[in-house]
């Protein structure tokens, strides 16, 4: 099992202190099935299910609660790929925008780029209706490599 960085932990630790809370076991389990599951956009019952595992008494609400109050702090980030559920991400400290994702309508497969590729249009954006942008979210919808080879058959 994968765990918070020791430097990682005291920083998430204090942080939540400051705003007075604690780095529970149960917080920190789901952190680090987030973390060992980076790049997977679980949903927040995958993420109870596998917590569930190594903690078996931890409730779904618990899962919530620790998802709600980790998304506030802007440690993970919440995603809706339109599929009825919310999935989660962590936000990471070199990002200063959200990175795009390639979501597949046959099999629901998610996909990351990792290049920002709207800085350009941001920067005519923000000239033209004197704006200033801090984030974007983009999400391009289509088919995977496998889904259109199985739709040619």
């Amino acid at each position: 099992m994968l765990f918070i960085f020791k430097e990682d932990a005291e920083k998430l630790k204090q942080s939540l202190k400051n705003k007075g809370y604690k780095l529970t076991p149960q917080r920190r389990a789901v952190l680090n099935v987030i973390m060992e599951n980076e790049g997977k956009h679980l949903s927040s019952e995958e993420i109870y299910d596998i917590v569930k595992q190594d903690c078996p008494d931890i409730g779904l609400a618990t899962v919530y609660r620790t998802l709600n109050l980790l998304e506030k702090m802007g440690v993970i980030c919440k995603m809706n790929f339109d599929d009825g559920c919310n999935r989660y991400e962590l936000v990471r400290d070199e990002e200063d925008h959200q990175h795009h994702h390639l979501v597949c309508k046959g099999c629901g497969r998610v996909e990351e780029v990792e290049d920002d590729l709207l800085e350009v249009l941001e920067q005519k954006i923000e000239e033209k209706y004197n704006f200033k942008i801090n984030d974007h979210s983009v999400k391009f919808y289509g088919y995977c490599s496998e889904c259109r080879k199985n739709l040619r058959q």
